[in-house]
C-alpha cells in the first residue's frame, strides 16, 4: 500500500462576498456575515468589513487570519501616519498603502481579497479593487469574494462603467442615487445567496457620505 502524504496548507477560504459601488456624493460597502471552512459554518455573524480611516472603510474575503493580520498592521501604519502628519490618511493615500502592503509581501502572500471604498479629496465616491499580491485600480463598483462570479455580472449589467482606454478619460462613479446603490447591493446579495453556499445569514452595509459613516443590515438565506 502507498503511504499517503497529508497536505498541509498555510491558507484557508473562508468564503463570502464583498461589493463596493461609488457615487457622485457617497460609497456603499457591504459584505455577507457568513464565515465557511469546506462545508461547515464557523460562525454567521462574523464582520468582513474594518474601517481603516474617517472617510475609508475596506471589506474582505478570502482567508480571514490573514485578512486579520492585514488589518492590524494598517492600522499600525495610519497610527504612525497621524503622528507624523497630525492629520488622517485620505482614501486614495490608504489605497496605496494597501497595494505596498500586500505586494511586500507577494512571495508569501496575504490571501485576502480586498475592496477598498470611501471619498476622496473632492467628496467624490471612489472604489479600489485588489488582487492579492497588491494589484490595484480606481473603479466605479467591483465585487470580491465566492460570490463575484455572480455579483459581478448583474453590476456590468446595471452599471456599465466606461472603458478606462476611452480619451480623454472617463469619470468611473455610478448615476445612482445613493438609497438606489443600496436597493442594488441588497438584490445582488438576495440572488448570489440563492446560488453560493459561501454567502449568507445576513448583510452588513456601510454607506459613507459627507454626514460620516452609517450602517444598516439585512438578514439573508440561512441555509
Amino acid at each position: 500500500m502507498t503511504k499517503q502524504h497529508a497536505n498541509w496548507s498555510p491558507y484557508d477560504n473562508n468564503g463570502g462576498s464583498c461589493v463596493a459601488i461609488a457615487g457622485a456624493d457617497y460609497c456603499v460597502i457591504a459584505a455577507d456575515t457568513r464565515m465557511s471552512t469546506g462545508y461547515s459554518i464557523l460562525t454567521r455573524d462574523y464582520s468582513k468589513i474594518c474601517k481603516l480611516a474617517d472617510k475609508c472603510v475596506m471589506a474582505s474575503s478570502g482567508f480571514q487570519a490573514d485578512v486579520k493580520a492585514l488589518q492590524k498592521l494598517l492600522a499600525a501604519r495610519h497610527l504612525i501616519y497621524q503622528h507624523q502628519h497630525n492629520k488622517q490618511m485620505s482614501c486614495p493615500a490608504m489605497a496605496q498603502l494597501l497595494s505596498n502592503t500586500l505586494y511586500y509581501k507577494r512571495f508569501f502572500p496575504y490571501y485576502s481579497f480586498n475592496v477598498v471604498g470611501g471619498l476622496d479629496n473632492e467628496g467624490k465616491g471612489c472604489v479600489y479593487t485588489y488582487d492579492a499580491v497588491g494589484s490595484y485600480e480606481r473603479v466605479g463598483y467591483s465585487s470580491q469574494g465566492s460570490g463575484s462570479t455572480l455579483i459581478m455580472p448583474f453590476l456590468d449589467n446595471q452599471l456599465k462603467s466606461p472603458s478606462p482606454l476611452l480619451l480623454p478619460a472617463q469619470d468611473a462613479v455610478t448615476p445612482l442615487s445613493e438609497a438606489e446603490a443600496v436597493d442594488l447591493v441588497k438584490t445582488c446579495f438576495a440572488s448570489a445567496t440563492e446560488r453560493d453556499i459561501y454567502t449568507g445569514d445576513k448583510l452588513e452595509i456601510v454607506v459613507l457620505n459627507k454626514d460620516g459613516i452609517c450602517r444598516e443590515y439585512m438578514e439573508l438565506r440561512k441555509d
